[in-house]
């Protein structure tokens, strides 16, 4: 069960994040556009965009008109009925080069509990596999 202090300090840094780790050179894989959608409920919702740090991270996201995912968060908290379903999609294709890879785009779903704190989302990447997990 989430305190109110530890929501709140969760809350403090956008709820989902991502990373990106390159399996061909064991590093960070920078410059990959990222797009993260609620799907449900209330959604399609307008992608939240951003691009992979020089460390492989996104820990901040661009919403049109200003909005941000935390608000979207907050709003959704309400919903107390349903889980939220978000896609994260990556850019993959431009990333290794269209030639260079079996996918040019990696999408990425999962649940989310508006009371469960952060999620953190890596990729593991390689021009031929992926894989995801939780992280912390």
């Amino acid at each position: 069960m989430n305190h109110p202090s530890t929501l709140t300090s969760a809350l403090a840094r956008e709820p989902i994040t991502c990373h990106v780790l390159d399996l061909t050179t064991g590093r960070p894989a920078p410059n990959i556009a990222v797009s993260l959608t609620l799907l449900r409920p209330l959604g399609p919702s307008a992608p939240l965009t951003a691009t992979t740090s020089s460390d492989g991270r996104i820990n901040q996201w661009n919403g049109e008109a200003g909005s941000s995912l935390s608000e979207i968060f907050a709003n959704l908290a309400e919903h107390d009925d349903s889980k939220m379903v978000w896609s994260l999609k990556f850019d993959t294709g431009a990333y290794f080069g269209e030639n260079n890879t079996f996918f040019p785009e990696v999408e990425i779903r999962f649940f989310v509990d508006a009371h469960s704190g952060h999620y953190h989302v890596p990729l593991l990447l390689g021009p031929w596999s992926y894989t995801t997990y939780r992280g912390s």
